[in-house]
């Protein structure tokens, strides 16, 4: 029996969705070099970029507002995070590069028979995940920009789930971390630093074909507290400096008794 995943959810331009981001983004956002771009959202707590040279982003404490700032012409990508919800943009700062979808297209369509794709003002992509050889081919698909997360209806089998499941074990089990499908659902557990925790969240999303809707009860570490200084015990009082005559020019040569 497939396990059956379906995704096609709403626009989630001003809004951190309810599951996790994968492969496609979420969103495509252009940017000036130079230029803020300021981004309300629903709620937001942190946000990381994959590569500051290209872009900044900035979570302004208690509005609920993102500062966006392009540095120079280039992609990279944004993780979103709020009330364990979290989502992936990319920043295009300058003019997109132009990108030939169709040999990724065709090697996608041998491998996944049923795939069908339409473009226009109503894109979407609907496919039958049925191997690792189909998944594989899809996440290439997917990395463009040719469509976003809810431009997807994907349906999983199991030997493709299985494959999904094992590269994302993989990834985080460096870190502490595991994972496993709850029904449809990732549950990912485990206690981790913070650091580890955000690169457990992006494994997540380059392992995955379409969103995955993640349970994270990953128990976060608090930093360790600096290590106390020890007790150099009381204070010794210096004892003054001694004066020290200082005699200059240069030193008589003694006379030779004759």
């Amino acid at each position: 029996m497939p396990a059956r995943m379906y995704f096609l959810g709403a626009l989630l331009a001003f809004l951190v969705p309810a599951v996790a981001g994968a492969w496609p983004v979420d969103l495509v956002l252009p940017l000036e070099a130079g230029k803020d771009r300021f981004q309300k959202l629903a709620a937001l707590e942190w946000v990381e970029v994959e590569d500051a040279s290209v872009a900044s982003a900035e979570a302004l404490p208690g509005s609920n507002e993102l500062l966006l700032t392009g540095h120079k012409e280039g992609q990279t990508l944004l993780l979103l995070y709020a009330e364990g919800r979290f989502a992936v943009w990319r920043l295009v700062v300058g003019a997109p590069p132009s990108d030939d979808l169709s040999p990724r297209m065709a090697s996608a369509r041998k491998v996944c028979p049923d795939l069908k794709a339409t473009q226009g003002a109503e894109k979407l992509l609907s496919v039958t995940v049925k191997d690792p050889a189909c998944r594989a081919a899809l996440l290439e698909v997917l990395r463009s920009d040719a469509y976003v997360a809810r431009e997807l209806e994907l349906t999983f089998e199991v030997p493709a789930l299985q494959e999904q499941l094992a590269a994302m074990s993989a990834a985080l089990k460096p870190l502490g971390l595991e994972a496993r499908y709850s029904g449809a659902g990732l549950v990912m557990t485990g206690s981790a630093s913070r650091e580890d925790w955000r690169k457990a969240l992006w494994e997540l999303f380059r392992r995955s074909v379409g969103r995955v809707p993640l349970e994270d009860r990953v128990e976060v570490k608090a930093p360790e507290a600096p290590a106390a200084v020890p007790d150099a015990g009381p204070a010794v009082e210096a004892e003054p400096p001694v004066p020290v005559e200082i005699i200059r020019g240069t030193p008589k040569k003694p006379r030779k008794k004759g």
